[in-house]
């Protein structure tokens, strides 16, 4: 990999929320998307915003919207993370784009050499690192990095079947880590 970032090939668009799953209802009957898929409270093991250990308490809803995955995500509570850095907890509004990179470190790296900051870096229980790279001064909206490994690249898959022939029943799912 060079020093320049990779190229930004979106596999998903996230939307913060006041309620997932409330959005989910209605991203499905407005836009015809979903199934969508409800976490709860998401445990990570670790986090951090801007360089500084911190809590990032957040539920999100996944779905697909045509060839894209979508997120709706919302944080519980007011600490400081990537979220709080765009939207207060009652707000609506794009928030980032996700790509999958090859080497998580190594086009973080990248971004932070061509000027940009890492809002939020953090690893989920299951196993899944992912960096949120604020692109606001550029693109509007953070960007989220991460690597397609397998149980990340099944769940991508999983959510994409689900979609295939769906005709708008049981448009929220929720499921348990």
């Amino acid at each position: 990999m060079s020093d320049r970032p990779p190229p930004l090939k979106p596999v998903q668009l996230a939307y913060h929320v006041p309620d997932p799953a409330a959005a989910a209802e209605q991203a499905a009957r407005d836009h015809g998307w979903g199934p969508f898929f409800v976490l709860e409270h998401i445990p990570l093991d670790w986090a951090r915003h801007r360089g500084r250990p911190a809590v990032f308490d957040h539920s999100s809803a996944y779905g697909q919207g045509g060839d894209v995955m979508i997120e709706l995500i919302s944080q519980h509570g007011d600490a400081p993370s990537a979220l709080r850095d765009m939207y207060a907890a009652n707000e609506f509004g794009i928030h980032h784009v996700a790509t999958f990179v090859p080497d998580l470190r190594a086009a973080a790296a990248a971004y932070v050499a061509a000027g940009y900051e890492l809002a939020l870096e953090a690893r989920t229980t299951t196993g899944v690192e992912f960096t949120m790279v604020d692109m606001r001064a550029r693109l509007g909206h953070m960007v989220e990095l991460y690597e397609p490994a397998q149980g990340l690249a099944d769940f991508y898959a999983f959510v994409r079947k689900a979609s295939l022939g769906w005709e708008g029943d049981e448009p929220v799912r929720h499921l348990r880590l």
